[in-house]
């Protein structure tokens, strides 16, 4: 995600967002584990946008 789609969004449509994007990296960890999963570089993506998406809330 980019910065600015964010900017654009609420406090709870972000917090809704960032539980999304954690639920997914918990996914795509166990599925790592298993074996399963073919491109790991979406787990360092999901962590980025969750750091994105904390330091806009912080700055709200």
């Amino acid at each position: 995600m980019k910065n600015k789609e964010l900017v654009l969004k609420t406090k709870d449509e972000l917090m809704k967002t960032m539980d999304d994007k954690k639920k997914r990296i918990e996914d795509i960890r166990f599925k790592s584990a298993s074996g399963a999963v073919k491109n790991v570089k979406e787990l360092r993506e999901d962590k980025k946008d969750i750091a994105r998406i904390l330091t806009i809330v912080n700055k709200k």
